[in-house]
């Protein structure tokens, strides 16, 4: 289960933008749906990934957030020994929905079709 207890904890802080970004760019990209996402490549490059919040709002028990990452995908070769095409990479983003629990911190991710942003 991913938790991100410092972006609970500075819910309702003018910085809490930054703590959410912060906390979802330091998972490990497995943890997210990314591959799911991948539209123009082929396998999820473990290079950084970036986030941008675009909507935020809550109710009683969750916080929900919109975003949308920003990361690279792989184009890979035929993998044999001796093929001269470098794995090359290529931008790649989808639209994220997070369910941040207010209760234990524990957040669920649904990637969504880019037309709902």
């Amino acid at each position: 289960m991913i938790q991100l207890n410092k972006a609970l904890a500075a819910w309702g802080q003018k910085e809490f933008q930054a703590v959410l970004r912060s906390e979802l760019e330091r998972l490990p990209h497995d943890s997210l749906p990314l591959q799911e996402g991948l539209r123009y490549s082929s396998y999820v490059s473990e290079e950084p990934f970036q986030v941008m919040l675009l909507r935020v709002n809550d109710d009683q028990h969750q916080i929900l957030a919109l975003a949308r990452l920003f990361y690279s995908g792989i184009i890979a070769g035929c993998s044999c020994a001796d093929d001269p095409t470098p794995l090359d990479t290529q931008t790649e983003s989808c639209l994220l929905q997070l369910c941040l629990d207010k209760r234990d911190a524990s957040v669920t991710f649904t990637l969504l079709p880019d037309d709902e942003a």
